[in-house]
């Protein structure tokens, strides 16, 4: 009997990979890990399997919550944290050679990168299943799924909903990807960010081309009044040449209790983490506050992910 799973072998590299009803699925099967999960069943779907994650970029969250899932469902876990200075890239090694020696040792591999365009490169080489962790400012989607699993379950649909993108949209991985899934359920969006720091032209000129309604702003207060949900992003210091160039922006947009009770009734603050002064703790007890759940509901979507990239369910 053919699957009904339509990600048996495949990468999962842009977000642009998915069509609607294979990301539908995907947001189905990590509820039902989510409920099993909750009712104590000890999983082993993949029992015997291993996942790769190889990080040359640093990370907390993805890192921990993917290997925390490939454990969730019984299988086991190889990593490099370190990949810049403590693997052999550090020697030179290319991604194509990368992909060929890590082929041989597990059946899934995880990969940050601070290039564009490394996890496609990296896919091309690997002959099994290559998921994209963050490739520099590309792309995050995982990330992209994680984050409408926890507006469908803070908000209870993604359809018809104004979200609100607020801080560095430029270098934001996070948020390209985000915006990309989300014309899958006909969004309204609400940019926010200084000009120097907006999201790409072709990027929202292609969102527009899908039939969204994007609105740009500088006004954060503005757009918190109109949102459904606000995505808050830290100004990433990383990604600035100088220090200088960095704070210039940082501190430009800072989320406030009194901003959030200001705001439109119900909004849902999103962070994808960490923050740093764009939040204020102060909201963290505000039932508004999302972020911590979204880090956890994380864990659930990326069990699915590797499950049904491994052919481990229906």
């Amino acid at each position: 009997m053919k699957s009904s799973n339509p990600l048996i072998g495949r990468d999962i590299v842009s977000i642009a990979d998915l069509n609607k009803d294979e990301i539908r699925a995907i947001l189905d099967q990590a509820g039902r890990f989510e409920q099993q999960l909750q009712q104590g069943q000890r999983l082993s779907l993949l029992n015997g399997r291993i996942l790769a994650t190889v990080f040359y970029e640093p990370s907390t969250r993805t890192r921990l919550s993917f290997e925390s899932a490939m454990h969730r469902l019984g299988g086991s876990v190889i990593s490099v944290a370190e990949a810049k200075t403590s693997s052999s890239a550090a020697k030179g090694e290319s991604i194509y050679d990368s992909g060929r020696m890590l082929e041989g040792y597990a059946d899934v591999i995880v990969q940050r990168h601070p290039a564009v365009g490394s996890a496609r490169a990296l896919a091309d080489a690997a002959s099994v299943p290559v998921i994209n962790a963050g490739d520099g400012t590309g792309e995050h989607p995982t990330q992209a799924l994680l984050d409408l699993y926890t507006i469908e379950r803070e908000k209870g649909t993604l359809d018809g909903l104004t979200v609100a993108m607020v801080g560095d949209l430029k270098h934001g991985r996070t948020v390209h990807s985000l915006a990309k899934a989300l014309a899958h359920w006909k969004a309204r969006l609400i940019l926010c960010a200084p000009k120097a720091l907006a999201m790409p032209a072709e990027l929202i000129a292609g969102l527009r081309n899908q039939g969204l309604i994007v609105i740009e702003t500088e006004n954060m207060n503005a757009a918190l009044a109109q949102a459904d949900v606000v995505y808050v992003t830290r100004i990433q210091q990383e990604r600035f040449e100088t220090v200088e160039e960095y704070m210039r922006y940082k501190g430009v947009y800072v989320i406030t209790e009194q901003a959030v009770r200001s705001a439109k009734p119900g909004l849902v603050v999103m962070h994808p983490l960490p923050r740093v002064d764009e939040i204020g703790t102060d909201v963290d007890a505000l039932p508004n506050a999302a972020y911590f759940r979204q880090a956890r509901y994380g864990v659930f979507v990326r069990m699915a992910l590797l499950a049904m990239v491994l052919g481990a369910v229906e």
